[in-house]
């Protein structure tokens, strides 16, 4: 006896001239089918759609490593040949006129554009835009200027998280007029540095850093009671990283949002249709006067 595999069909065929085409069920289709299709566009967004997730945990980023700074600052009225980055922190590290990877960009006769990369050591410290190391003091200080970065570790161009990477980009401290003081001031920023990991969809993973700023001017005196402004920023790293993952929509759930989708709207639809249908032939039978 040869087992007949048909006898297990649960989706029994019927015959295209034993079914009735109505135009109720036409556009119940249509609109199914329509139905259907603006979901698994929504659907589709929603699986390609990056979440971003957000963990905080206490790290003391201790005193090994070292974090890369890229700084560019614009002073409008300070000469290039008086400029130059010293550094300094609590392991006892002092450089005056750090020189490597610096670039001093003149601007017309009296400005300059002042570019410089370095690393600072996991401790408290700071850098600092000065005259110090100049061999000639200028004869007039105007420190005056535009700050267009400061960052702390890897690229974060590539971050989808708005985040606090760069809070100083943009700033000005460029005050006009007749306020001679201004030009002799000392400004300061205090910066709170917070690490940060980002890791993208595909696990690559950035180092960076967050940061906020607190900012001051005054005029300072030396201890000989002369007046040598300069651009402070003193920097101190919390014992807090920021882990930001971005996640996406696994898909075994995407396809299984599909199958409910398309599912859920055919059941639904052939309930009405058929309902439709019901009373679309009760009402014919009532005129014909043929309902009991």
């Amino acid at each position: 006896m040869v087992l007949d595999i048909k006898r297990f069909d649960i989706y029994r065929k019927v015959p295209k001239d034993l079914t009735q085409p109505t135009t109720t069920g036409a556009v119940i289709s249509i609109v199914c089918v329509l139905f259907i299709s603006i979901m698994i566009f929504n659907d589709i967004l929603g699986y390609l759609h990056i979440e971003l997730k957000n963990e905080l945990y206490v790290d003391d980023p201790g005193r090994e490593g070292r974090i890369d700074v890229r700084i560019n600052v614009t002073f409008p009225f300070m000469k290039c040949e008086y400029l130059g980055v010293d550094i300094q922190d609590n392991n006892g590290r002092h450089e005056v006129g750090f020189e490597k990877q610096t670039q001093k960009h003149p601007l017309g006769e009296s400005g300059c554009r002042f570019e410089s990369e370095f690393m600072i050591n996991k401790v408290p410290g700071n850098f600092h835009i000065s005259t110090h190391s100049a061999n000639q003091q200028p004869q007039a200080y105007d420190m005056r200027h535009e700050i267009h970065e400061i960052h702390f570790g890897d690229d974060h161009s590539m971050i989808r998280s708005a985040g606090s990477f760069a809070p100083l980009n943009g700033r000005k401290a460029m005050k006009l007029g007749e306020d001679e003081a201004f030009k002799l001031h000392t400004h300061e920023y205090i910066l709170k540095i917070v690490p940060t990991i980002y890791e993208d969809i595909f696990e690559g993973r950035i180092y960076t850093y967050q940061y906020t700023y607190a900012h001051s001017s005054d005029i300072v005196f030396g201890h000989s009671g002369t007046v040598a402004p300069a651009i402070w920023f003193k920097y101190e790293l919390q014992p807090i990283t920021v882990k930001i993952t971005e996640t996406r929509q696994p898909f075994y759930l995407f396809i299984t949002w599909i199958c409910a989708v398309v599912g859920g709207t055919f059941t639904v639809a052939g309930i009405i249709d058929s309902t439709f249908f019901t009373i679309s032939e009760m009402l014919k039978k009532h005129q014909l006067g043929k309902l009991s």
